[in-house]
């Protein structure tokens, strides 16, 4: 997923904007807790204001599997909401 490349700089705009579009201050939570890199390492990574390295890479990783199944779980949310409007109208 990540490799020499990416580390010592800010992660891609589009990674950032996803990832905080899809995930929670409570998913940050979780991972810092698995994966021992805090809470604001974490923060500062995905909003670009510190640099993606190996270590905190983990983190990362374990943030962006998360936004997948939020964002999945939203599309699902979505589909049955249209749905329902739809039988409204």
């Amino acid at each position: 997923m990540f490799n020499t490349n990416h580390y010592g700089k800010p992660i891609d705009e589009q990674l950032s904007t996803t990832l905080r579009r899809n995930t929670t201050k409570e998913d940050y939570a979780n991972v810092a807790s698995s994966t021992s890199i805090s809470f604001s390492t974490i923060r500062d990574v995905v909003y670009r204001t510190n640099s993606l390295t190996k270590g905190n890479s983990r983190a990362i990783k374990a943030l962006i599997k998360i936004a997948l199944d939020n964002a999945l779980a939203k599309q699902l949310q979505a589909e049955g909401d249209k749905k329902f409007l739809n039988g409204l109208l």
